[in-house]
């Protein structure tokens, strides 16, 4: 096991030491009350990284201007000194564990949440919306722009009054400071718009009066898109050029990539590779030798400590990651890097919970962010036996919890692997991020000695009743739903064929390796078509088609991941059939009806990506032997009904409402026995 020495090494960046290499980046969670202060919740989901040994947490953004500023459902307020109690509660909590703190300070400009405004419109530099479809702002004027420059050394003041260790300002991903540096939102024709000189005085006016308000010993940190990753936007090399003019009195560059239109480089989509924008951290150290932060899919201890060494950044930012585990540093300082719980960056409970939905924070491979591990601390009070039926992430999750609380669980599952559908998915190039849950499943369960796990073994209700378990849960998972299409049946039985289900490709990938000169077409445009679509598109297929009967493609897909499917369909020109049905499968061809007209859609490949639907073949018996035994029987994840891992995982974690109601009525049933003896 390695001991990545260069992610525990300290760090001093004038008053304030980092006991390791390790930050978490500010991020929304929409936990903040209505009012902008804190609850306990709040402060618990940062404890839990604090206490996992993280070297800086950064709370997440703070609106410095109410409302016109402020952005998000609910968000934190540093905008008058009422909120100083909370934020000081905050730092006690962190500081108790000997991490450092740093808060973002924040305008949101055009970004800010419309229903917050209070019918006021919204303010940028020019008249240009933070995103497409956003509303229209209206541009600052000269004095407003020096009053919002005053509230910024003014919160920053408040965050040192606070406790916090360090103070960053915020100048990315389409908020006002990047609104004034982006030439794509900037068209002012004043001191504040053209040049990259005028473009950059706002930031610098910013900086120098956040100096003033904090003084010369206190860190102050920037956070910024380098590159901007759109047509006409800035450059990693026009951001260098903007840094030197507002520079000089920043200790710590925290480099970001992306705006709003990007945003799937931001919150870095899936098929993106560990720490795969640190090359602008990079740049931005050798020109201006500052403390850097780099960030982006980082999960790897490995490509993290050889981040550190190779000198392309000095810090590490890992937002989802410690979303996902909060605790791998200490995981990863104790030799225990099996078990870390990493980020799939599938951006569900945390994106697109957040920003997409209004919805609180949450994580697919994480059932409570907020509590963590606290649930071992209720152990059962009596033996309870548990079977579960199937291994997949469903199935792992409610097994291992089970066991953790002192149950004693069987799993059965009949295929020679572990994982399910997950596992099968991540045999894509461009998902295999979703095998380091099941990977991580796997190494907690091998850490328990009472749960017992048997591959090959397809569970019979015989086998069950044997067992005599307290708790049988079923979670045996989904097969495609392949609907009576003429020909469709066919053409999947034909020895020669060219049309396949989602599954002939996972099990099958070595046939499936031919790109160049090859027609795909794709039936269906959820997540699993489009799976098909992104791996045929990405390696160069000749064409790629995709055929949709709703409006629009991926409409049940989190917010990052559609926008990077619709990124790919567009770089490279895969035919879009929406509002289209399927009305026969022929052995070179789909036939389909769109707007009334019969189209042949010609392919060398053909695949049927028409969803998934829950598979059950021993619900009813085991409704039957719940009758007779008076055993408990939960249907659980995709045999409940097929839906996404993240949904699957929470029922999974809920098992233990079911395993504290049984431990309780054997309690009770023990005593009564006792009680008639």
């Amino acid at each position: 096991m390695e001991n990545y020495e260069a992610i525990f090494e300290p760090l001093t960046v004038k008053r304030m030491t980092l006991k390791n290499r390790v930050i978490m980046p500010p991020m929304g969670t929409n936990f903040a009350n209505m009012d902008g202060s804190f609850n306990n919740e709040h402060i618990t989901y940062y404890e839990q990284r604090a206490k996992g040994g993280t070297g800086l947490i950064t709370l997440e953004n703070a609106c410095i201007d109410y409302p016109m500023g402020t952005n998000g459902t609910t968000q934190l307020r540093i905008d008058n000194d009422q909120y100083l109690p909370g934020l000081w509660k905050f730092n006690e909590v962190m500081h108790s564990y000997g991490a450092c703190t740093s808060v973002q300070i924040n305008h949101a400009g055009a970004s800010a949440y419309g229903l917050r405004l209070e019918g006021k419109q919204a303010v940028s530099a020019s008249n240009i919306p933070s995103k497409k479809g956003n509303a229209v702002p209206r541009p600052l004027l000269k004095e407003e722009i020096l009053e919002i420059v005053k509230k910024y050394g003014e919160a920053a003041n408040r965050a040192q009054r606070a406790g916090f260790d360090c103070v960053e300002i915020h100048a990315g991903h389409s908020y006002l400071v990047s609104q004034f540096l982006s030439p794509l939102y900037n068209q002012r024709t004043d001191e504040f718009g053209g040049s990259p000189e005028n473009r950059s005085r706002f930031a610098k006016l910013i900086v120098e009066e956040v100096r003033r308000a904090v003084g010369p010993h206190y860190p102050i940190c920037l956070r910024f898109s380098a590159d901007e990753l759109l047509e006409g936007g800035n450059t990693l090399e026009d951001t260098l050029d903007l840094l030197t003019y507002f520079v000089e009195e920043i200790d710590i560059l925290n480099v970001s990539a992306a705006l709003n239109d990007s945003i799937q480089y931001q919150i870095d989509q899936m098929n993106l590779a560990d720490g795969w924008r640190s090359y602008m951290a990079k740049a931005v150290k050798e020109k201006f030798g500052k403390v850097t932060i780099t960030s982006g899919n980082i999960r790897s201890p490995k490509i993290a400590n050889d981040i550190l060494l190779k000198g392309d950044a000095d810090l590490l930012a890992m937002g989802r990651g410690l979303i996902a585990e909060p605790n791998w540093v200490n995981k990863v300082k104790n030799g225990e890097e099996q078990l870390l719980r990493k980020c799939i960056s599938c951006n569900i409970g945390c994106a697109d919970h957040r920003i997409a939905k209004s919805r609180p924070l949450r994580c697919t491979v994480n059932p409570d962010v907020i509590y963590e591990d606290a649930y071992k601390e209720h152990q059962v009070k009596n033996h309870l036996k548990m079977v579960v039926i199937g291994g997949g992430t469903a199935a792992l999750e409610a097994a291992t919890t089970a066991a953790e609380v002192g149950v004693e669980v069987i799993l059965f599952e009949a295929k020679a692997y572990l994982g399910g559908l997950a596992h099968e998915i991540a045999r894509l190039p461009d998902k295999r991020r979703i095998d380091d849950y099941v990977i991580y499943l796997k190494e907690r369960a091998k850490q328990l000695p009472n749960l017992t796990i048997h591959l090959q073994t397809k569970a019979t209700v015989e086998m069950i009743e044997k067992i005599k378990p307290d708790i049988v849960v079923n979670a045996t998972g989904a097969k495609p739903l392949l609907p009576p299409i003429k020909g469709l049946q066919e053409q999947l039985e034909n020895p020669n064929r060219k049309v396949f289900s989602i599954f002939d490709l996972l099990n099958n990938m070595e046939n499936f390796q031919e790109f160049t000169g090859k027609r795909i077409a794709v039936i269906g445009g959820g997540a699993v078509g489009l799976d098909v679509v992104e791996y045929y598109a990405e390696r160069h297929a000749e064409s790629v088609s995709i055929v949709e009967m709703q409006p629009t493609l991926g409409k049940d897909l989190d917010m990052i991941t559609r926008i990077s499917m619709m990124d790919i369909i567009q770089r490279h020109g895969v035919a879009t059939y929406t509002e289209t049905a399927l009305t026969q499968v022929n052995e070179a061809s789909f036939t389909v009806m769109q707007q009334g007209e019969e189209v042949d859609i010609p392919f060398d490949l053909g695949f049927v990506c028409l969803g998934m639907k829950a598979e059950r073949p021993l619900m009813e018996p085991l409704m039957s032997y719940q009758k007779e035994s008076g055993a408990t029987v939960v249907n659980l994840g995709d045999s409940k009904v097929a839906r996404r891992i993240y949904e699957g995982t929470k029922e999974a974690r809920d098992i233990l409402t079911t395993v504290h109601q049984v431990d309780r009525e054997k309690g009770r049933q023990s005593l009564k026995q006792y009680s008639y003896q």
